[in-house]
């Protein structure tokens, strides 16, 4: 007697419960994701073995090695504050529409004197055709930025300010316009900031290496 055949059929796997846990962990990944802060120019600054987080939250000068200086606000809450207070204080005499558009740009490397008239372009200025924010001995706009970051953190916590306070220079920029920025953050008696460097390894039988610090 003849055997009977069995037809095969083809294995159907369901692949809709594998899709959405994919599309679940990609869209988890997307938004708790800290993206990287866009940098005003490259810039290559001194190594050192600090290894201590900068917070997420910052106002960061970056200083050139030609010597040209940029301020990013990195608050978004103070932001608005900040820009509103220069305008007022150095009568730039700006409207609620341009201070909206300055809001926007992610840095600021002009002079007080260009703001006005760089807001009424179509596209902003690329950083480097930037002349840089004046910080000279006979011209430092950098006290200007900083007294208005100190009038809108009044009556905060000075030492979280002071946290968010980072100066990343170009390790070939020269010593005279680095005491140019340090003397805008004296003259608004704010006497203590971070240095963004590269990290590297403590050298190993050095003393730090052999008694490293406690953790706190």
């Amino acid at each position: 007697m003849p055997k009977v055949k069995i037809p095969r059929k083809s294995t159907t796997i369901d692949m809709t419960a594998m899709c959405d846990v994919a599309f679940l962990l990609l869209s988890f990944f997307i938004l708790a994701t800290k993206q990287k802060p866009p940098e005003v120019l490259s810039v290559a600054p001194p190594s050192s073995i600090s290894a201590k987080a900068a917070p997420d939250k910052s106002i960061l000068i970056t200083l050139t090695k030609d010597g040209r200086a940029f301020i990013m606000l990195g608050d978004e809450t103070k932001k608005a504050d900040i820009l509103s207070n220069i305008n007022l204080t150095k009568g730039l005499n700006l409207s609620p529409a341009e201070l909206k558009k300055w809001e926007k740009s992610p840095f600021i490397g002009l002079p007080l004197n260009q703001i006005k008239s760089s807001l009424s372009l179509i596209s902003e200025i690329p950083a480097n055709k930037m002349p840089g924010i004046p910080t000279d001995s006979s011209r430092n706009e950098m006290i200007d930025w900083v007294k208005s970051i100190s009038n809108v953190y009044a009556g905060t916590d000075q030492r979280k300010l002071q946290e968010m306070l980072l100066v990343k220079g170009d390790n070939e920029a020269l010593y005279p316009t680095f005491k140019n920025i340090k003397q805008a953050f004296k003259k608004n008696e704010i006497y203590k900031f971070r240095i963004v460097t590269n990290g590297e390894a403590v050298p190993v039988g050095s003393e730090l290496y052999l008694n490293p610090p406690k953790a706190n």
